[in-house]
């Protein structure tokens, strides 16, 4: 298939909420945009530990990852992160590891982006393509 890639802006979600309060003023939100490695393979989104201290979000959690290889650790995880992929947002947290920002199926599935194996890109969902459209049942 070959690598994909995308442009993602990863915002501080505190931060966010503050600034819609007008707690904070907006240029004091953080944020982070990447060139994102898109891994099918991967349930959730990584950053680096660079990206977290950059966002300054919070993480006192550790969650288990299998890595490729199959081992297991324990990795931190941040608290809420707005992540923003070709216009469509979302809410999650993600795992702190790594050298890049790696986004997982779970984004793809909330933020209804495909990969199009042929393109080499992230395609927005042909049924609904204006909007997300999850799934709840």
């Amino acid at each position: 298939m070959g690598e994909v890639r995308a442009k993602v802006m990863l915002t501080n979600a505190m931060d966010a909420q503050m600034a819609r309060q007008k707690l904070i003023p907006p240029d004091q939100v953080r944020r982070y945009e990447a060139d994102a490695m898109v891994d099918t393979g991967a349930v959730t989104m990584v950053i680096p530990p660079h990206v977290y201290h950059r966002l300054g979000v919070e993480s006192g959690r550790e969650r288990v990852a299998v890595l490729a290889d199959g081992t297991r650790r324990g990795v931190p995880v941040t608290s809420a992160l707005e992540i923003e992929l070709l216009g469509r947002d979302t809410i999650d947290e993600a795992l702190v590891m790594g050298d890049e920002v790696l986004i997982g199926q779970t984004i793809l599935e909330k933020t209804d982006l495909l990969v199009d194996c042929v393109s080499r890109q992230l395609v927005p969902h042909p049924d609904h393509p204006d909007q997300p459209i999850l799934k709840v049942k």
